[in-house]
């Protein structure tokens, strides 16, 4: 008897993130990585999510480092219930997802270099900021 497969769902956020990250690599000169991402998302991650989707590392479990971490966190964890957060790297990109029964929803994603500052743009006016 075959286990039953978990449902995956989009999120409105995570299909925005989707037009950031064709933006995103398209302004880096590289327009075929956003459609790389999609067949990656379809033919590997979606059939690994339904097929194992506790497969990502708990969100939740790592340590808060400030008043304001440990305060969203548990907010978060209020919300999410009995589900679970969970993070999944697959190759440049970092996905976020709630396990809620048998339903995966995906929450986010975003390309790695989309996770540090721009310091170009942050400093146009000519620098950092001075003290």
């Amino acid at each position: 008897m075959a286990s039953r497969l978990a449902t995956v769902k989009l999120s409105a956020n995570f299909e925005a993130n989707l037009g950031e990250i064709e933006a995103f690599v398209a302004q880096l000169g590289a327009a075929h990585a956003y459609d790389l991402l999609l067949a990656e998302l379809a033919e590997t991650v979606f059939p690994n999510l339904e097929r194992f989707p506790r497969m990502g590392r708990l969100f939740l479990s790592r340590g808060a480092g400030s008043v304001e971490t440990h305060e969203k966190t548990a907010r978060l964890a209020r919300r999410i219930g009995k589900g679970e957060l969970r993070e999944y790297l697959s190759g440049d990109y970092l996905l976020l997802y709630a396990l809620i029964e048998q339903t995966v929803y995906l929450v986010s994603i975003k390309h790695s270099r989309q996770l540090s500052f721009d310091f170009e743009r942050l400093w146009q006016s000519g620098g950092p900021p001075r003290t």
